[in-house]
């Protein structure tokens, strides 16, 4: 299935919205994105903290690629989950991504927090190729 046809099938069944990309949007979640990023390559943060701004980049990044392609989603895994058609990334990376939603919903909702520092390491560099890729796709 080709990528405009799944985000054209999670549009009819209500998972995506149509929205037009607005560029302003798109600026500030980079400038969000990236700022978090470097934040979270500190190692004078907790681990907790790093793995948030890590996580919150990526999120912002996805958000924004999704956006680039005219669409809007609520749910923050569907962001994720979307990667491969908005930013071109690998089921592999979609997982860990998927991966690290988990783990943080753990943490968020449960207040569970595994201090995987191999987990945190393959977030920040999939985050940041993921932000590499996107910044691309804006400047065509």
């Amino acid at each position: 299935m080709g990528s405009n046809e799944s985000l054209e099938n999670l549009l009819r069944s209500g998972g995506l919205k149509s929205e037009p990309p607005d560029r302003k949007e798109c600026e500030g979640l980079m400038r969000s994105a990236t700022d978090r990023l470097r934040d979270a390559r500190s190692a004078q943060l907790s681990f907790a903290s790093r793995f948030d701004l890590a996580y919150n980049a990526a999120h912002a990044i996805a958000l924004t690629a999704l956006r680039i392609h005219g669409y809007r989603s609520d749910k923050r895994y569907l962001v994720f989950q979307r990667l491969i058609h908005t930013a071109g990334l690998s089921k592999l990376q979609v997982r860990l991504f998927a991966l690290c939603h988990e783990r943080r919903n753990l943490a968020e909702y449960e207040g569970y927090m595994d201090e995987d520092e191999s987990l945190l390491t393959q977030l920040l560099a999939s985050t940041q190729e993921m932000l590499i890729s996107v910044e691309r796709t804006m400047a065509d």
